[in-house]
């Protein structure tokens, strides 16, 4: 447990260049605090017992206002950042060196039984109020853009955005876990890009319109 709240401080000094001293990581970074007491809860969860974790998963979201389930499994290097709004469901699972901001919810679909949350690959970054809901994975190395809704499998090495999910980039470099990249904010604009196109092919249109009718324009027609 000490070697695991040791790697827990140390990630976010890795990635919040905001952190100046471990005093203030202990007394300061709610998601330090929420990983701290949901491997608490996940302790007696995996015990048997089910009102005590509840109960401290209560206490931590009052606390933190990020809501993990005790039955959720999480990996090392996990860093939360911000994490007001976090939800983490029951059968949920994260992988290494992963990265939510704020607003993330790792949900469910319906009422079924059994396995109905996301399973989170390693070295995945997920942006400010992405939605990622089912029984489904997001492979390894992978990038969710801010405010997706992620309702289907992710392969591992790629980039999605919007809503529903789109994947836009598939198989670029693969990250080191010591490199994580936090850029959530470059990331491609679909809807952008095809806006784009179209204007280019009107124009390409308008001007073989243009050749065919002698030198008259489009307005002049």
């Amino acid at each position: 447990m000490l070697e695991t709240i040791k790697r827990d401080i140390e990630v976010i000094f890795e990635r919040d260049p905001a952190a100046k001293s471990v005093l203030e990581v202990i007394l300061c970074y709610p998601g330090f605090h929420a990983l701290l007491l949901h491997r608490i809860a996940h302790y007696f969860y995996k015990k048997g017992l089910v009102l005590l974790p509840r109960l401290i998963s209560h206490l931590n979201r009052f606390l933190t206002g990020i809501e993990i389930h005790p039955g959720a499994k999480i990996g090392k290097g996990f860093f939360i950042d911000h994490g007001m709004g976090i939800v983490i469901g029951e059968t949920a699972e994260i992988g290494e060196n992963v990265t939510l901001y704020q607003g993330v919810t790792l949900g469910g679909t319906g009422k079924e039984k059994g396995k109905r949350h996301p399973t989170i690959g390693n070295n995945v970054v997920i942006g400010a109020g992405a939605k990622i809901l089912g029984p489904f994975k997001v492979g390894d190395n992978t990038k969710i853009g801010a405010g997706a809704v992620v309702l289907k499998e992710v392969p591992p090495n790629s980039t999605v955005v919007g809503v529903p999910g789109r994947i836009v980039v598939r198989n670029y470099a693969s990250v080191d876990f010591t490199e994580i990249d936090l850029k959530h904010n470059e990331l491609p604009d679909p809807v952008s890009e095809i806006l784009g196109c179209l204007q280019r092919k009107i124009k390409s249109l308008e001007n073989r319109l243009e050749k065919l009718e002698g030198g008259k324009t489009v307005e002049d027609l």
